[in-house]
């Protein structure tokens, strides 16, 4: 059972979601020095906040909460990013079947950003005990998940999410920095992204 956005419609039932928006984290001021032999970082970019996603099956409250920095030295992807993000979906009573509130929390492993879009993946390290992703095995692999975020500026519509889905055994995980094109619009709270640039 995973998430698959835009292959299917069928979500994994997932925690209560966060309702906190989070402000752009400042770069500190040692980001420019060499860690553990990478490269001089040169530049950094940032994703903060929440949003929930239209889902056209109604009782069905979805959210993802992102934290996440990236570093960067010359190259076009991450030296090395940080940070977390959280998805949630809550479902109400219907069709016989309780309420549930489920989540699952990944630890940031990259954030690439471009102009108003950015896409982020992580892998899992906490889920709601004893819900799908734990039965799946997918906390015990760490699975590797990614989010996609446009975030649209003054009149220029919607901003969207995309959601990739967990690899099941035997089908090839997600790479790093890799996530869907972001489809489905977001119907509540927002995201500040601050695209590549130099550090302060």
């Amino acid at each position: 059972m995973s998430i698959r956005v835009p292959r299917t419609l069928t979500f994994l039932a997932l925690a209560a979601a966060l309702t906190a928006t989070a402000a752009v984290t400042a770069v500190p001021a040692t980001a420019a020095s060499p860690a553990g032999g990478e490269p001089p970082i040169t530049s950094t970019s940032s994703l903060t906040g929440w949003g929930r996603m239209d889902y056209p099956m109604p009782g069905n409250d979805i959210r993802i909460t992102v934290d996440a920095r990236s570093f960067y030295g010359a190259g076009h992807l991450p030296v090395r990013s940080e940070g977390t993000f959280r998805i949630s979906h809550r479902t109400d009573a219907m069709n016989g079947q309780p309420a549930s509130e489920n989540w699952g929390e990944f630890t940031v492993d990259c954030l690439t950003t471009g102009g108003p879009v950015a896409t982020v993946t992580g892998t899992l390290v906490r889920t709601t005990p004893g819900g799908p992703w734990e039965k799946a095995g997918y906390l015990k692999r760490h699975i590797r998940m990614g989010v996609s975020v446009y975030v649209a500026g003054k009149n220029a519509g919607p901003s969207r999410i995309g959601l990739s889905g967990g690899a099941e055994k035997g089908e090839l995980p997600l790479k790093k920095c890799m996530a869907p094109a972001p489809g489905a619009t977001v119907v509540a709270g927002g995201y500040s992204l601050t695209d590549r640039g130099p550090l302060k």
